[in-house]
């Protein structure tokens, strides 16, 4: 089963978390977290990892319209973009699969918004 869409970028990791910022931005969409993962594993296991960006994305309207319809969606927020290097240094910018996500509350009332973000989230990735 897919439940992201993603691109490679041809840029440095971290001109390319920004870059991904900048788009989601102007989708309409905010960085309510920015988790590293490299740098929490390493202060909390002692573990090496990839560098590898959780930004939780989140645009305010299309969570109100989607929490006015399914009050239990806020489960599923905010909207998760990664930005990781591969093995080979290539940057990959993956963000998750709106239809998907909200596929699993089998609410249709979601499905207008979960299209709007799927093609938001489309353009953030082809603008990279």
């Amino acid at each position: 089963m897919t439940y992201t869409t993603q691109t490679e970028v041809d840029r440095p990791f971290d001109d390319a978390v920004d870059r991904t910022i900048s788009a989601l931005e102007e989708e309409g969409f905010g960085v309510l977290c920015d988790i590293d993962v490299r740098a929490t594993f390493a202060e909390k296991l002692g573990e090496e990892f990839r560098q590898y960006r959780i930004l939780g994305a989140c645009n305010p309207q299309l969570a109100y319209e989607g929490l006015e319809s399914e009050v239990e969606l806020g489960a599923l927020l905010p909207c998760n973009v990664i930005v990781y290097e591969r093995d080979d240094g290539t940057v990959v910018v993956s963000a998750v699969d709106a239809g998907q996500l909200v596929g699993i509350t089998d609410n249709p009332e979601l499905d207008p918004i979960a299209e709007d973000v799927s093609d938001r989230f489309e353009r953030v990735l082809g603008s990279l």
